[in-house]
């Protein structure tokens, strides 16, 4: 039986906010238990709803979306976070995936892309796509405020490595599973293992640390 995605929706546009519920509701695996015109609102209703998925706005009156983020995952650091905005400035995309979003969405992208998001980041963590990616490497490249907490002196076994790497190709773990011979569960493991050694706390931080040391081009 396939399981239900939970989802809750923040965002202060009302016509925007009911267009993506009505496009979502061909997906019979989704489900909205929450939705809301602010960060605060949401923040008020969020143990009670236990979204799985939160697609937030960014500029929102009392409480915006970057706020709200941090707030979420003072609260709940398994819910995925998917940013829907009109903002394209690469400078946001950095600042939510390193402090706990999971994904980033332009407000023009079309409906199968939004579908897309959640399924890949409810079933591997994160949603990357080529906007996010660019920011992602432009910014390793630049090396400009970007400081990411690594660990000093981190030494990967062999099948820490080929997990990174697969986890980099945007496999799910379990793709990996597949792929490796191994359980899900312990991909999981070995990807925890991995942001315990490399000191970063989500998806985004292990590409980053792939990309910076030539782990991955």
């Amino acid at each position: 039986m396939q399981k239900t995605i939970r989802y809750a929706i923040a965002d202060d546009h009302k016509l925007f906010r009911k267009g993506i519920i009505a496009a979502l509701e061909d997906m019979p695996a989704l489900k909205l238990v929450l939705e809301a015109e602010n960060g605060r609102d949401l923040l008020n209703n969020l143990n009670k709803a236990k979204p799985d998925i939160i697609l937030l706005d960014l500029k929102m009156p009392e409480m915006d979306g970057i706020e709200t983020t941090i707030e979420i995952r003072k609260l709940d650091t398994d819910v995925k976070i998917i940013v829907i905005t009109m903002l394209d400035d690469e400078k946001y995309v950095i600042h939510l995936m390193e402090i706990g979003a999971n994904g980033y969405l332009l407000k023009n992208a079309e409906p199968e892309e939004i579908k897309e998001a959640i399924l890949t980041a409810y079933e591997n963590g994160y949603y990357f796509n080529d906007f996010v990616n660019k920011a992602l490497l432009r910014k390793l490249v630049h090396k400009t405020q970007l400081k990411p907490v690594f660990n000093n002196n981190i030494e990967l076994t062999s099948r820490e490595l080929e997990v990174l790497k697969l986890i980099c190709q945007e496999q799910t773990a379990n793709e990996i599973s597949k792929l490796i011979f191994l359980s899900p569960r312990t991909v999981e493991g070995i990807r925890t293992k991995l942001l315990e050694k490399i000191g970063v706390k989500n998806t985004a931080g292990l590409v980053m640390y792939a990309v910076k040391n030539r782990i991955v081009e």
